[in-house]
């Protein structure tokens, strides 16, 4: 079976950094899109950058300059490192792979509060 799980989510003061992590297991990590995806309160789940296969990032504007989407594929896993955060960075973080079908993790909090 496939399993997406995330990790290094909590708890921080504006400002400062945090890297989440994505293990997955039962697929080739190589053939995916990976991404992050975060929900906050009563909003819908949002892109916040995506890595494909090739190394290609995308970054929703409002993350850029200041999160960084990495992958490696020889330890099936993909990364989120979030500098300068913000309380609007606020919502549970979601790991994602995608070719044929689409597979999630089932997230971890990340609250930036002071």
């Amino acid at each position: 079976q496939v399993q997406l799980v995330e990790s290094g989510g909590g708890l921080v003061q504006p400002g400062g950094s945090l890297r989440l992590s994505c293990a997955g297991s039962g697929i080739i990590f190589s053939d995916y899109v990976m991404g992050w995806y975060r929900q906050g309160p009563g909003q819908q789940r949002d892109l916040v950058a995506t890595v494909s296969s090739t190394g290609r990032t995308v970054y929703t504007d409002s993350v850029k300059g200041r999160f960084t989407i990495s992958r490696d594929n020889a330890k099936n896993a993909v990364y989120l490192q979030m500098n300068s955060l913000k309380p609007d960075d606020t919502a549970v973080y979601y790991c994602r792979a995608a070719r044929f079908l689409e597979y999630w993790g089932q997230g971890t909090q990340v609250t930036v509060s002071s």
